[in-house]
C-alpha cells in the first residue's frame, strides 16, 4: 500500500481561505475559528496551523484575497473616478466581513511600504490611476474619503438616500 499523498499546500490554505470569509460574513470573525475551519475542510487543527501559523495569519490572508478581489472589482470597470468610487463602495458594502478584515480587524499586513503585498498595492493602484498625482497623496486622500464612506454607510450612520448626492460631492472636491 502506497503512503498517501500530502495534500497541496496551496489548494489547502485556498480552501480554508474560502471558508473563513464564507464563515465570517455568515456569523462574523468570532465564529472564525481554526477549530471551526478544521471541521467545515475535513482536516485537523494541526493541518490547518501547517497552512497558517495562527488565526492572525489566516486573517491577514483573507485580507490579502480581499484585496485581490477588491483590485478586480476596481479593474472591471472604466477608469473614471465616479465609476471607480461607486465599485468600491458596492465592494465593501457586498463583503462586509471581508472588508473589515482588510481594514479594521488588527492586521500584520504593512501599507504603503517596500514590502506591502501584491495585492494590496493593485487595489491602491485602481484607485490611484483615476486621482492621479506626482506623489499619491490625492489617491490616498480619495481612498480615505471611500473607506470613510464604506465604513458609516455599513454603520447605518449615514442617510442612505444621499448616497449619490456624497459621491458627487467627493468626486467634485477630488477632481474640481
Amino acid at each position: 500500500m502506497s503512503p498517501r499523498p500530502a495534500p497541496d499546500l496551496d489548494h489547502r490554505r485556498d480552501e480554508v481561505i474560502r471558508a473563513a470569509r464564507v464563515l465570517a460574513e455568515d456569523e462574523g470573525w468570532a465564529a472564525v475559528t481554526m477549530r471551526r475551519l478544521a471541521s467545515l475542510v475535513g482536516a485537523t487543527q494541526p493541518v490547518l496551523y501547517t497552512a497558517f501559523a495562527g488565526r492572525q495569519a489566516l486573517i491577514d490572508a483573507v485580507a490579502v484575497s480581499g484585496f485581490r478581489d477588491l483590485a478586480a472589482a476596481l479593474a472591471a470597470v472604466e477608469p473614471a473616478p465616479r465609476a471607480r468610487m461607486r465599485a468600491y463602495l458596492d465592494f465593501a458594502a457586498a463583503h462586509p466581513r471581508l472588508y473589515e478584515a482588510m481594514f479594521s480587524l488588527p492586521s500584520g499586513l504593512r501599507f504603503a511600504a517596500d514590502d506591502t503585498p501584491e495585492p494590496l498595492r493593485r487595489a491602491f493602484a485602481g484607485v490611484q490611476v483615476v486621482f492621479p498625482d506626482a506623489d499619491g497623496t490625492r489617491a490616498e486622500v480619495a481612498w480615505s474619503a471611500l473607506h470613510g464612506l464604506a465604513t458609516l454607510q455599513a454603520g447605518g450612520r449615514l442617510r442612505p438616500s444621499h448616497a449619490q448626492a456624497r459621491l458627487e460631492l467627493l468626486h467634485a472636491l477630488l477632481t474640481g
